[in-house]
């Protein structure tokens, strides 16, 4: 059945059983939420959303960020389809952002947040997306992550959770749930049970928490229980196998929906994208989808139309696969209509809940520049060894090197908001990547004034190589680290500013130009 057919309570041989509820249609639409193509409503999503669909995601391909209403005129037409309709964005602050993807967040990330340690900042920031969406015309924002970044190697998470720390992770996660949803916003804590000691990033491959069931309960599942008891609207399933709870991943793991819900969460259950590698290249995203809402999820995340992987195929298609599979499930029997009915329910008391008035504004004014600033970690600066950075002036020269070697899924490619920030400066970039070791030795030869190098990961071999490349060239470099920061002092120079946005970058100039300013 396409989306042309929705209209029609027909399967594609003929009228449904008589045993099947004349609304089925519209109740497989209501646990969809597709991903599209555009910034304007496609044809094939209005008729789907005039018969029932849940919503639909937002990516950064659906803003036009020299247009500003733009999103709120889709978001309203979206809503005149469907009044109901939730409409959802990956909104974390940070590194990862929809609405300020092309020019970066102006909302620090939970790492920067998590080193700050000040709960009443976190429910602010949290606000502050909540108001960014909610003035987009979005009703739910997947965010926070609740997962705790117990594994410094995992390739997905890093900087998008509050720390390594259980405690802290959960008392974060809260104050951002209570943020955001002040605004009557919904939130959405992920990844449940956990994908914070994974070493595979479940958009390439599934993805597999060795641990313990004890385990997790201890350091893993306390920022979800967090999350229910601040009365999080939403929580978002991962494509993660942990053992004792069989080798299905969590999403399609009917143990891990009745572990959620035995932790008193009563809300509704978000699938991770379904055209993620972990389901795509095994059940794919139509079984996929079947097996997710047997598994207690509520809402089917469909995932991004234009992601690689989708190539050839158009967001209708996307769409259509997992409505065919549901449909076919569901008038075999296989999947019950109790079922959809139940996540329909669910859905729509979200929907109910985030038509009420945000709460009262505080007069607080958090200027976020110098939030982020004050959560940088500074090594061998201004501690025995300051460094000091005469060319940093208003008309000064400087060597930017990036020695970042690829990006996170989550947040998909990114300008360089570094150089971005430096705008009144004179900058030469230098992508390690693009130069062999002898060309970028040439660069920082010929450099003059300042140099700073951008690493995302200081365990990465490749960009320790080119920092000690740099180093050997330019010993005054400093390190601009946007990754994970050691428990260890660097040995160089470094500003740790937990994450690459745009608000971490005007915060690592700030701090630049303070130190220049110190005798």
């Amino acid at each position: 059945m396409t989306s042309r057919e929705l209209d029609h309570s027909a399967s594609p041989a003929g009228p449904l059983a008589p045993d099947l509820p004349a609304d089925l249609p519209r109740l497989i639409n209501s646990v969809i939420l597709p991903g599209f193509i555009g910034t304007t409503v496609p044809q094939w999503l209005a008729t789907a959303l005039g018969n029932g669909l849940a919503g639909v995601v937002y990516f950064s391909h659906n803003i036009d960020p020299d247009a500003p209403e733009q999103v709120t005129a889709l978001s309203a037409a979206i809503r005149a389809a469907n009044p109901d309709a939730v409409i959802g964005v990956d909104e974390e602050g940070g590194n990862v952002t929809r609405l300020e993807a092309r020019d970066g967040s102006t909302i620090p990330g939970a790492a920067a947040l998590g080193a700050l340690d000040e709960l009443t900042t976190t429910t602010a920031a949290g606000r502050a997306i909540g108001r960014l969406c909610r003035d987009a015309g979005i009703n739910l924002t997947i965010a926070p992550v609740a997962d705790v970044n117990t594994n410094p190697l995992n390739p997905v998470i890093g900087v998008r959770a509050f720390g390594s720390d259980t405690a802290l992770v959960s008392a974060h996660t809260a104050a951002a749930v209570i943020g955001i949803q002040a605004e009557r916003v919904a939130a959405c804590a992920k990844h449940f049970p956990g994908h914070g000691d994974t070493v595979a990033d479940s958009h390439m491959d599934t993805a597999r928490v060795d641990l313990t069931m004890e385990q997790m309960r201890q350091f893993h599942l306390p920022p979800f229980k967090a999350a229910a008891d601040a009365g999080v609207a939403a929580m978002m399933s991962a494509h993660i196998i942990i053992p004792e709870l069989g080798e299905a991943a969590a999403t399609l793991n009917p143990a891990a929906g009745a572990l959620l819900r035995e932790m008193g969460f009563a809300g509704v259950l978000i699938t991770d994208a379904l055209d993620m590698a972990a389901v795509r290249a095994t059940v794919g995203p139509g079984e996929g989808g079947v097996l997710a809402l047997l598994a207690g999820n509520d809402l089917l995340c469909v995932g991004n139309p234009q992601n690689a992987y989708t190539t050839g195929r158009d967001d209708e298609s996307c769409y259509t696969e997992v409505y065919d599979a549901l449909f076919a499930a569901a008038t075999s029997g296989r999947l019950p209509v109790a079922v959809l009915r139940r996540a329909d329910a669910r859905v729509q008391a979200l929907v109910q809940w985030s038509k009420g008035k945000p709460l009262p504004e505080t007069d607080v004014f958090y200027d976020w520049v110098a939030v982020s600033a004050r959560a940088c970690r500074l090594d061998s600066i201004g501690h025995g060894t300051a460094v000091t950075l005469p060319e940093l002036t208003g008309s000064g020269l400087l060597t930017l090197v990036d020695a970042r070697t690829g990006h996170n899924m989550a947040a998909g490619p990114t300008q360089n908001f570094l150089a971005q920030a430096l705008g009144s400066y004179a900058v030469t970039e230098a992508n390690a990547t693009e130069l062999s070791s002898a060309e970028l030795e040439i660069v920082l030869m010929q450099s003059e004034g300042a140099v700073l190098v951008i690493v995302d990961s200081l365990d990465s071999p490749e960009q320790q190589e080119t920092l000690e490349l740099v180093l050997a060239t330019a010993p005054g470099a400093v390190c601009i680290n946007a990754g994970l920061a050691p428990e260890h002092a660097c040995a160089v120079a470094t500003i740790h500013c937990y994450g690459f946005s745009r608000v971490a970058a005007q915060a690592v100039v700030s701090l630049l130009e303070q130190e220049q300013g110190e005798p």
